[in-house]
């Protein structure tokens, strides 16, 4: 303990009792306190959590004594010779200008922090009941708790406001005082305790105030109970809260309402705010109800999260055996919320939705509701009640620390981790105490980094002291980090760790779940198969192996994150599977014990995704890529260009061309697996979705294409007898290829000098039937599927024509569909002179001179007035149906297609075969509005999206987007929508399409 100096000391300056204002030195003197007499006061003052503001606070008092002086000497002799009452009073004004404020409006005030204890909640009710000079209420039908007061005018806000100040004040001083003499610290229960009774009796007189003013000499006619909730419900209040209550009222009719309504305008005036919004129906709803209405209301209508406020609910006023009676009735649809269908759907949501109201910049500094904060530790302690209460009654208290203890004793949570998680809790509760003294206003927010006055007065408030490596906000950045990382880290073993110890013992004392209990935990995390999770577990820790150990450490948080994703018993099997194919890659496990990145990457990936599970497994290496590089994450890393080079050099290397596709295959599973990874995690737009897959689509092609003219060339001994080259129609033409996209092409060929026109086609025919052959063949990858159906005459035409061939069927019989496809025909492989020959051999095809003849456009409007009615599949919705719905892509191509057969031969923007790309010249040259312009770009994209994100949740092609349930909010997450709920997602798709819906019937309506 450091001690004062003696009286031999020499007065130390003001520097060194942390006084920085300059008029310090002068104060002291003026208080008489710069000699060696005053070397304990001084002592004291230095060690106040703010030095300047109490010796300011002192000076003020002094001269607002108005009692030529007697009352500073009596002041100043009992500071001099009472160091308990020192202690507390140079703490209190040290600390807050609230209570500095109210000391120099009430200077005789001082003496009532002389008291060494708190008065008990009967004696804070009759205190507070005096100030108005109230009495129990009379009459045949009166409550005993029910009082009606004397003093009921305006000024009774003032009398009532000014005597909760000095009760909340010696609360504040005694809980203080430990930061400036040896004073016992108070506990942070007691001084919760004590702010609820506290809240308790000042609602009692605001209630007694009520009943004067509505009722005025008459009976009261209603019985009014008054519910406290959250935290006051809790015993467990801060300095500043709102006070949530719910009334019940019998009956509840128009004087029950001004009654409350009464009590909640005096208590909001004179003490905190009060507040109804928990009621049924919220704001929106009646203020009091009766018994029976609640009940009904709960019985019916009821959210979960109701369910988890009313785990709070306390009767704190009014009529008592009413607020009793409410309590028996609804605790019992407490304990069975976690039955509930929505339970699990409705408690990530709530979560979520608080994590939102806090800007990403401030959740550092947010002690209430950022990362690592009081709310993590109350609702994971909630939630947990709510799951397990149901069969165990020690686990129905209502506060935070007493359910942390009763969790313990149950086997719940492990008791060291409740034991640390408490008191992380305490300390973060402890910090924003001492926020909210300071200004007597409800704040929640640490101090800006840069706010060094700031953190030093919170440290010293805090009870911290500068130790043998940091000063005191040193001492206190350190604490709150490992905090707030502490409570992370548990947040994730209190609902895990346990569900591990009941499948493999990682302590020898652990208390560990029964096996029913696991179950119902899973279940309320999400896992609708919970079983088969628990088999999983044990698969995955099974065995006394050094794999099985680190499994056992890494899947608590593992199964935090996968909680967290659309479909936790799918990414649980998924990771198993992933963990089984790489049972012999050590690096595995190293990687995600050491990249947290990796690791919470990896669960969302598996709890999303069908698609990828199967690619990963084949493809490990793209896991390592979850990882943040010097300039960012590693799958944003590779180029479009490396990527094509690196698949035909590793073709290249063989002669055999199965063998070269199988290369090719290999990395297009590298490439797709890091592009919907990077897609799933949010890494990519569409744009850049669609541009990456088209090009790994198009160096597949090359390369397998290369490979087999390589073996037909050595098989015969000669180069081949033509030329040859692919071109790439639809989305792959237009490089806007989606994950269940075919590769729609034609095959063209040129024979060689010297070479026989009919053995040259032949020759090449082979080829792309080898071609499609190969990258068609039965494989556990996404398949490869090369279709040349849009080429002449169909699937009766030849596979491969001559460029002649080509340029003289468009010439003689290309029908209007045909020219419109060429709309989107680029070179993709082969023979690049030959597939630029093709397109300017088209070119006069698809954009003719003078534009496109009516008959072709009333042609084109018949073709796609025929698809919209007869291509639909049978019983799609024509509203979600992503490719053929209305607004859908089709949609939006054809209507693209229609203003570049329009308007191509004037536009030479539009000589373009993407449909984003073109949209950009179509707007630059006004052809269509800007707005209109916008509704298509907008319905592409979400479609394109909504499309991907269906081949991604499920694992194969499909264009119809789902009903509402747990795929369609699956498909919402995948596809960015910023909450889980999949019925918004779906109502924002069915808009935007709808809008663009217009502007296509308008579009493709003009003359």
């Amino acid at each position: 303990m450091v001690r004062p100096p003696t009286a031999r000391s020499a007065v130390p300056g003001v520097g060194r009792l942390g006084l920085l204002e300059p008029t310090a030195a002068a104060s002291l003197r003026e208080l008489g306190w710069d000699n060696v007499d005053g070397i304990p006061v001084l002592w004291s003052l230095s060690r106040a959590p703010d030095a300047d503001l109490a010796l300011n606070t002192l000076m003020r008092l002094r001269e607002s004594f108005d009692d030529d002086g007697a009352g500073w000497r009596e002041l100043d002799a009992a500071v001099r010779a009472e160091p308990a009452l020192r202690g507390r009073l140079f703490a209190l004004i040290g600390s807050s200008t609230a209570f500095a404020d109210h000391l120099v409006a009430d200077p005789p005030g001082w003496k009532l922090l002389r008291r060494k204890d708190l008065p008990d909640g009967d004696e804070l009710r009759d205190d507070l009941l005096a100030v108005v000079n109230a009495e129990p209420e009379q009459g045949p039908n009166a409550s005993p708790m029910l009082f009606r007061a004397g003093i009921s005018g305006p000024e009774v806000v003032a009398l009532l406001r000014k005597r909760y100040r000095d009760h909340l004040m010696l609360l504040a001083a005694l809980d203080l005082a430990a930061t400036v003499e040896n004073e016992p610290v108070l506990p942070y229960q007691e001084v919760g305790v004590h702010l609820t009774e506290l809240a308790d009796a000042a609602l009692t007189a605001a209630l007694a105030v009520a009943v004067a003013r509505v009722f005025e000499n008459e009976p009261v006619p209603v019985r009014l109970a008054v519910i406290a909730m959250g935290k006051c419900g809790a015993r467990e209040l801060n300095y500043v809260s709102d006070v949530d209550v719910v009334f019940v009222a019998e009956p509840a009719d128009a004087s029950a309402a001004r009654l409350a309504a009464e009590m909640m305008s005096v208590g909001s005036s004179a003490f905190f705010d009060v507040d109804a919004a928990l009621r049924p129906e919220g704001k929106a709803g009646a203020l009091v109800r009766t018994l029976d209405s609640h009940l009904t209301y709960y019985q019916r209508w009821a959210r979960t999260w109701e369910f988890q406020a009313l785990l709070k609910n306390r009767p704190m006023t009014g009529d008592m055996d009413l607020g009793w009676e409410y309590r028996a009735a609804v605790m019992p649809m407490v304990w069975t919320a976690s039955e509930r269908e929505d339970f699990v759907t409705d408690t990530r949501a709530m979560r979520r939705r608080v994590e939102d109201l806090v800007p990403a910049e401030m959740r550092e500094r947010e002690l209430k509701l950022g990362h690592g904060s009081l709310r993590d530790v109350e609702f994971a302690v909630q939630l947990l009640q709510l799951v397990h209460g149901r069969v165990d009654e020690k686990l129905h208290v209502p506060g935070t620390v007493e359910a942390l203890g009763a969790l313990a004793a149950g086997g719940y949570i492990g008791r060291d981790d409740a034991a640390n998680l408490n008191a992380s809790y305490e300390f973060l509760r402890l910090l924003e105490h001492r926020l909210q003294l300071q200004r007597l206003r409800r704040t929640h927010t640490l101090p800006a980094a840069d706010d060094e006055e700031g953190l030093r007065w919170l440290a010293r408030a805090a009870h911290m002291r500068p130790d043998g490596s940091h000063n005191a906000v040193g001492v206190l950045n350190s604490e709150i980090r490992r905090n707030t990382v502490r409570v992370r880290r548990l947040h994730a073993k209190l609902f895990y760790r346990p569900l591990l110890e009941s499948v493999v013992r990682l302590e020898p004392d652990a208390v560990r779940l029964s096996p029913d209990a696991a179950i119902r935990q899973l279940a309320a995390l999400g896992y609708v198969s919970p079983v088969h999770a628990i088999d999983h577990l044990k698969a995955l820790t099974g065995g006394v192996s050094r794999k099985g150990r680190i499994q056992a450490l890494l899947l608590p948080t593992l199964l935090e994150w996968l909680g967290d994703t659309p479909n936790p018993d799918a990414g649980l099997l998924a990771y198993r599977r992933v963990s089984e194919g790489l049972t012999d890659q050590t690096w595995f496990l190293r990687e995600l014990r050491d990249e947290g990145a990796v690791a919470q990457r990896l669960m969302i990936v598996l709890g999303s995704s069908e698609y990828l599970p199967d690619l990963l497994i084949n493809a490990p290496e793209t896991i390592r890529m979850y990882a943040d590089g010097p300039k960012g994450p590693l799958l944003l890393t590779p180029k479009a260009e490396d990527v094509a080079r690196g698949i035909m050099t590793a073709a290249r290397r063989y002669e055999d061309p199965k063998r070269a596709v199988a290369a090719a295959r290999s990395l297009r599973r590298h490439e797709l697996a890091r592009v919907a990874s990077a897609d799933i995690l949010g890494m990519l737009d569409v744009p850049s979705v669609c541009r990456a897959l088209s090009a790994v689509w198009v160096a597949v092609l090359e390369a397998s294409l290369a490979a087999v003219i390589r073996a037909s060339e050595a098989q015969r001994g000669e180069p081949a007898p033509a030329d040859f080259a692919v071109i790439g129609m639809g989305r792959l033409g237009g490089m806007e290829l989606g994950y269940g996209s075919d590769a729609d092409v034609l095959f063209v060929c040129d024979p060689r000098p010297g070479h026989d026109e009919t053995a040259a086609v032949k020759w090449a025919i082979g080829i792309a039937d080898q071609v499609q052959r190969l990258l068609g063949a039965p494989s556990t990858d996404p398949p490869l599927l090369v279709d040349a159906g849009l080429r002449p005459e169909g699937r009766n035409g030849a596979l491969v024509r001559t460029l002649a061939a080509y340029e003289a069927y468009y010439a003689q019989w290309a029908q209007s569909w045909e020219v419109q496809a060429l709309l989107r025909a680029h070179q993709v492989a082969g023979d690049q002179e030959l597939g630029v020959r093709f397109l300017h051999m088209i070119d006069a095809v698809r954009y003719p001179a003078g534009g496109v003849s009516p008959e072709a456009v009333f042609e084109i409007r018949r073709i796609k007035a025929r698809m919209d009615a007869e291509r639909l599949p049978r019983g799609a919705n024509p509203a979600t149906h992503t490719k053929l719905g209305r607004g859908g892509l089709a949609d939006i191509e054809w209507t693209v297609q229609l203003t570049q057969l329009r308007h191509a031969h004037e536009v030479p923007g539009l000589h373009n075969t993407s449909t984003l790309q073109s949209l950009a010249v179509i707007e630059e040259t006004k052809l269509l509005d800007s707005e209109d312009v916008s509704l298509l770009r907008d319905a592409w994209l979400t479609a394109t999206k909504a499309r991907n994100a269906l081949v991604l949740v499920r694992g194969k092609p499909t264009d119809q987007l789902p009903g509402p349930g747990q795929q369609l909010s699956a498909v919402a997450r995948v596809a960015g929508w910023p909450t889980d709920d999949g019925s918004e997602f779906l109502d924002h798709y069915m808009r935007v399409t709808r809008r663009a819906k217009a502007v296509v019937e308008r579009v493709f309506g003009e003359s």
